[in-house]
């Protein structure tokens, strides 16, 4: 057994059984183990970041690691935009990243590089292999360190001669993941008493694994001991919405409507969420979100037992066992007509979602009021990008598929956020992939025009203009897709989007929609 068979076997051993590659000359006995280890699903990306993402998605379904196989330090460079999305979002990813034999790097040959420096910033653990011996505990230690405290990055880099020589140790066991933190008594009493003090102006923000449906349930009990708001930090690496489940706010990405939201709130509890800021900082607007006589308590980071301290907030409080389930008495809206525009975007997609959908959601600008309106949908999971870097959407929602292959995947994404990975559609045809994708063609980076402004550089010239749009020539989202394999349509008129986009949902397989306005 060499070291590469030596690593396929720990991960199987520890319930890595998905691995998403794009692979080079010093991967290729990792290849060859995964042809010769049964147990291992191999998804080729035909780019990184479309490996990286997939892995991301593959997390937020499973709650289990995938393995990803990148080449040298350029193919890690490649993913690190979707490792950082990851990253943000407490993704728990198995990075497998080739090395020049070790006798070989002395040379410096064109593709040496400083893999622990590129790997740093977007990884909780990194570990190098020097001998094939070392490759299947280093493998073991990389997936417990993936499963940690509710999901990490680990990385473990692979000298092909590590791979390629005799492991004599064999493969190794499963190590056990450590328990997670848990909340101090001191802030959950603390929390506890603000809330209560609070009332309607208090705020309960959650986020991570409180945002699935235990979590939920016991924030609605917290909710209606207390009367607090509940909400998240307006975006959220996985919700479950609707199907009874309670309604959960989201601060807003623009400062000023932030700022209006948080408005009137006192006292706000932190579990599994940050402290709100501005996304970004604007020409004399407050980073801070929150009013200056807000008094905010943490009670648990992203890492720590989320379930925990919400169950022992719930008992502080006194809150009831249980609550009636949530009904807004919303209906889905009427399928709309006539040229698009952002209302009737969302009200078209929120009517349309079918049950048990998961929505893959980057669509920054153009379905910016989707979320909102998917209140009266089904239930569903809701996927946003919790790191910014885009490009996100396609790749998370392979991933997503893959790990739940019985579950309808809709990713929605803009034009110019979809240009970033449009390999990902390659990767869906191959794998036959049960994604239907809406692409808003609105032939422009429309956040940036909007952000422009934002920032108070006003009045934009026409170079300035030129590097916002995407025109001369305008894309063809129909042709793109069919030359990756993928069935396409594109419309400009909303009754003709709905009778795509439904047509689409009950077509297995990948399916993309072009929205042009």
């Amino acid at each position: 057994m060499n070291g590469a068979e030596s690593l396929v076997r720990t991960f199987v051993a520890s319930g890595v059984d998905v691995c998403f590659a794009n692979p080079g000359t010093s991967e290729m006995h990792f290849v060859a183990a995964l042809d010769r280890v049964p147990g291992v699903r191999c998804v080729l990306g035909l780019f990184e970041g479309v490996v990286t993402g997939a892995a991301d998605g593959y997390w937020r379904l499973a709650q289990k690691p995938a393995a990803t196989l990148l080449h040298l330090g350029p193919g890690l460079a490649n993913g690190v935009a979707n490792l950082h999305n990851a990253r943000k979002a407490s993704s728990g990813v198995v990075n497998v990243i080739g090395e020049h034999a070790t006798h070989h790097l002395q040379y410096d040959a064109p593709l040496t590089s400083d893999i622990e420096g590129i790997a740093r910033p977007v990884s909780h653990w990194i570990g190098r292999a020097n001998t094939a011996g070392e490759v299947a505990g280093l493998g073991a230690q990389a997936v417990a360190a993936a499963r940690s405290h509710n999901g990490q990055i680990a990385s473990l880099i692979l000298p092909a001669d590590t791979a390629w020589n005799e492991a004599p140790q064999g493969e190794a066991r499963p190590l056990p993941v450590p328990p997670r933190a848990r909340a101090d008594d001191t802030q959950v009493k603390a929390a506890a008493a603000a809330l209560k003090k609070a009332g309607s102006k208090g705020m309960l923000i959650l986020g991570g694994i409180a945002l699935q449906r235990q979590g939920l349930l016991l924030a609605a009990r917290i909710a209606a001991a207390t009367g607090c708001r509940l909400s998240n930090n307006g975006f959220s690496a996985r919700i479950e919405r609707g199907g009874g489940l309670p309604s959960v706010g989201r601060i807003p990405f623009v400062v000023d409507l932030a700022l209006k939201y948080l408005a009137d709130v006192r006292e706000i509890a932190l579990i599994g969420a940050k402290r709100p800021v501005a996304f970004f900082a604007y020409p004399g607007k407050p980073s801070i979100l929150t009013p200056d006589d807000c008094n905010i308590t943490p009670v648990l980071d992203v890492e720590g037992d989320l379930i925990d301290a919400l169950e022992r907030l719930a008992d502080a409080v006194g809150a009831p066992k249980t609550v009636p389930a949530y009904n807004p008495g919303l209906l889905r809206p009427a399928l709309p007509e006539g040229a698009p525009s952002f209302e009737k975007i969302a009200a078209a997609i929120s009517a349309l979602l079918p049950d048990n959908v998961v929505v893959v959601d980057e669509s920054v600008t153009s379905g910016r009021g989707i979320f909102a309106a998917a209140e009266a949908s089904g239930p569903h999971d809701w996927l946003n990008n919790m790191g910014g870097s885009i490009g996100y959407s396609l790749p998370v929602a392979v991933g997503a598929a893959i790990a739940a292959p019985d579950r309808k995947i809709v990713a929605l994404t803009g034009d110019g956020s979809a240009f970033y990975t449009l390999q990902a559609l390659w990767t869906m045809a191959r794998e036959q992939l049960n994604v239907t994708m809406v692409i808003f063609a609105n032939r422009s980076y429309a956040i940036l025009r909007n952000e422009l402004a934002n920032v108070g550089a006003a009045n934009p010239g026409p170079r300035a203009i030129d590097m916002l749009t995407l025109d001369r020539p305008d894309p063809d989202w129909v042709a793109l897709a069919k030359g990756h394999g993928v069935a396409a349509v594109s419309v400009d008129e909303m009754g003709d989007f709905s009778r795509a986009f439904a047509a689409a949902l009950e077509t297995r397989g990948p399916q993309l929609v072009e929205l042009r306005f």
